[in-house]
């Protein structure tokens, strides 16, 4: 019972946070798009920070996160200056979004915890411990009603129904929404899942399976769990990471490639054309998206690297899609 009043909020609550969510700040991003190249495109993170989610927002910040701790990085990109933000944990930080209350929702890699951390302080508001072992807490969405996060070792994604005001649920609350229908699991829990992101309508998720045909993406119903794959006209995602919609274009970031593919998508998410491939000679592994003004930025991981300690990390922008 307690799941089923979970996931009827997750549709039909919180319609006030997700026009939070949605909204920009269109006036300075007005102003960023008028300062030209006056904004840093390539500017620096902390060495040895081993970067993977980025977000952005409220105004013209960036947040990192890092596979190395819980700490995060907070980046104006207005200068490219930034300071650490420490938040009492050591684990991981991986994908990342924020919403316009000044809050980050954390996907927790193999900690199997979905935090949500309080901006400027750094404080933990919350923290719900998910899966079993062998799980890997990767991405996250927020939607007009819930916060989504993808398990990239089970066929499961995890949601937690917000509020009317962005209150966040209890741990009984949190919703455990089985992948069904045409979805394909690796074998022995091997890495399946990564990106996600909504549908142009609202109505459903997008999500990258890197392990079905070669790469594939699933459009999901948050309601029942139906997963059905998406037509990309023969397009592949095996690399796909993260995942970033704007309007009805999907750009999916396939991170060993050092490229970024982009698609028109249908309302619905169950058809998309493939538009154009970003590539820059600045990429070094890029993983995750997010966008500001007319620019997207993007966390260089070095994942074919050893990582160090003194390893240097770095975010470029390049141009939206238009």
């Amino acid at each position: 019972m307690a799941a089923s009043l979970s996931r009827r909020r997750l549709l039909g609550a919180g319609a006030a946070l997700g026009t939070l969510a949605a909204a920009g700040p269109l006036a300075t991003a007005a102003r960023a798009e008028q300062a030209g190249g006056l904004w840093p495109t390539d500017f620096p993170l902390p060495d040895g920070f081993r970067p993977e989610g980025i977000a952005t927002g409220p105004g013209p910040y960036a947040w990192f996160g890092s596979l190395g701790g819980g700490s995060l990085y907070r980046a104006s990109l207005a200068t490219g200056r930034g300071e650490i933000v420490p938040t009492g944990t050591d684990a991981m930080s991986i994908g990342l979004k924020t919403d316009r209350l000044g809050r980050v929702f954390i996907a927790g890699g193999a900690s199997r915890q979905l935090r949500v951390v309080d901006g400027r302080s750094g404080r933990i508001l919350a923290s719900y411990e998910v899966g079993r072992p062998a799980t890997v807490i990767n991405d996250v969405v927020l939607t007009p009603g819930a916060a989504w996060f993808t398990d990239s070792t089970q066929s499961q994604l995890y949601g937690l129904p917000l509020g009317p005001r962005g209150e966040l649920p209890a741990p009984r609350d949190v919703v455990t929404l089985k992948l069904k229908g045409e979805w394909t699991e690796a074998p022995a829990e091997g890495f399946t899942t990564n990106g996600l992101e909504r549908t142009p309508d609202g109505r459903g998720l997008l999500v990258i399976n890197v392990y079905a045909d070669g790469g594939s993406l699933y459009r999901v119903d948050p309601r029942s769990g139906d997963a059905r794959r998406v037509d990309l006209g023969g397009a592949k995602l095996p690399d796909g990471d993260g995942a970033l919609l704007l309007g009805r274009t999907l750009y999916v970031v396939q991170q060993i490639q050092n490229a970024v593919d982009v698609f028109h998508m249908d309302a619905t998410g169950l058809c998309g054309t493939a538009i154009t491939r970003i590539t820059d000679p600045r990429f070094r592994v890029p993983t995750t998206v997010a966008a500001y003004g007319n620019r997207l930025y993007l966390p260089n991981s070095r994942f074919t690297e050893p990582p160090t300690p003194t390893t240097d990390y770095n975010v470029v922008a390049v141009r939206q899609v238009h």
